[in-house]
């Protein structure tokens, strides 16, 4: 029988006492472990290159001032300005010349503590409508008043020649005066009871018509509008005045063909409704034409005709007489009623505007003009 062997136990490492629970240590793996005997030395690891610090960028040069930096050309230095205080030198007086003759400013003896510019005489000073300078234009005492009383340019115009206006306690009724921006500007109390209205004529123009550049903005209104042809019977009770001619323009003028009524208006807003095919307001005309037109002919004018694959706008016809025709239209700036009767082969006598919008040319006679009435509006 064999004899049993016995089996001592091994002995602890010795290290750090462990607890209870604490872990096994692990054991290191073979080939990659540092305590591996088959493990490499690895060589040393080379630390990154410190960079150099870079040299400092010089400072740029700049040229000195006046002087440019691309052509290297030299500005002019600045004019030295003469002090107002600073007299001009006095040129000596020769000895063997004659004295001159002695004037009341010469012969008064000058004050102690005074410059020899301070003894000449001062001269008045200038209006205040004057430019101060001549550099910059000083703004036209109109256009002073507008912004101090909140009123129309034409107000303020109708107020400086009526004397209602003084600038530095000086009445100024001169039109186009100037006045500088700091002047005191006084308006009378009557100017504010004054507030002119708009301007508005009517007037019929005789047959035959001159050019139709003739008759546009260009043209001053004096040389068609006068006293002499103002209608004897106007129901405005309004008295002609030049400023009422001030600002009147042309509303919608007429071809060379046609005659009849104009409009002449200082309203802005009135000229705007009046002009463009946008307007709302209607015009109508009365042809004479020459030959015969049938129901036939008279049915293609009412709805409409085309012209270069163009359909016309449709407009009212009716007939006034055998020889007469009445066109309403919203505007007749293309000649659309001349290419109209064209189409038909109707010669045309007369093409008369006798209405725009509310308002009749009535029994007004060519060459002669009226006022629009209170009860008359566009």
């Amino acid at each position: 029988m064999p004899r049993p062997t016995l089996k001592l136990p091994r002995p602890a490492p010795a290290g750090p006492a462990r607890g209870p629970n604490a872990l096994a240590p692990r054991k290191p793996i073979r080939g990659g472990s540092p305590t591996s005997k088959h493990a490499r030395p690895r060589p040393p690891t080379a630390l990154p290159p410190v960079p150099e610090e870079a040299p400092a960028k010089p400072a740029p040069l700049h040229p000195p001032r006046g002087i440019a930096r691309s052509t290297g050309a030299r500005a002019l230095p600045p004019t030295p300005v003469r002090p107002r205080a600073e007299a001009r030198p006095q040129q000596p007086a020769i000895a063997e010349s004659p004295a001159p003759p002695t004037t009341p400013s010469a012969a008064r003896p000058a004050s102690a503590g005074l410059s020899p510019s301070a003894e000449q005489p001062t001269r008045p000073s200038r209006p205040a409508e004057a430019p101060v300078s001549a550099g910059r234009e000083t703004p036209r005492l109109a256009k002073l008043v507008c912004r101090l009383a909140l009123c129309s340019r034409r107000e303020a115009d109708e107020w400086i020649e009526n004397g209602w206006v003084s600038v530095d306690g000086k009445v100024v009724a001169r039109l186009g005066a100037r006045a500088h921006p700091n002047a005191r500007i006084e308006i009378h109390p009557l100017a504010s009871q004054h507030r002119s209205e708009a301007i508005t004529i009517v007037f019929n123009q005789a047959q035959p018509t001159p050019a139709a550049d003739e008759l546009d903005e260009r043209v001053l209104p004096g040389e068609i509008i006068r006293a002499d042809n103002h209608w004897s019977e106007d129901r405005a009770l309004r008295r002609f005045a030049p400023t009422h001619l001030r600002g009147l323009a042309l509303a919608g003028k007429l071809a060379p063909d046609e005659c009849g009524m104009l409009v002449f208006t200082q309203d802005g807003n009135t000229a705007r409704q009046l002009v463009g095919r946008s307007s709302r307001w209607e015009k109508e005309y009365h042809v004479r034409f020459v030959g015969e037109l049938d129901d036939q002919g008279l049915d293609r004018l009412q709805h409409g005709l085309t012209v270069d694959g163009i359909r016309l706008t449709r407009v009212q016809v009716s007939r006034l007489s055998e020889q007469q025709l009445r066109f309403v239209v919203h505007d007749n700036g293309r000649r659309q009623i001349q290419q109209m009767c064209e189409l038909l082969a109707l010669p045309l006598c007369e093409i008369k505007r006798v209405r725009i919008g509310s308002v009749p040319l009535g029994k007004l006679p060519p060459g002669k003009w009226r006022y629009l009435r209170r009860d008359e509006r566009f």
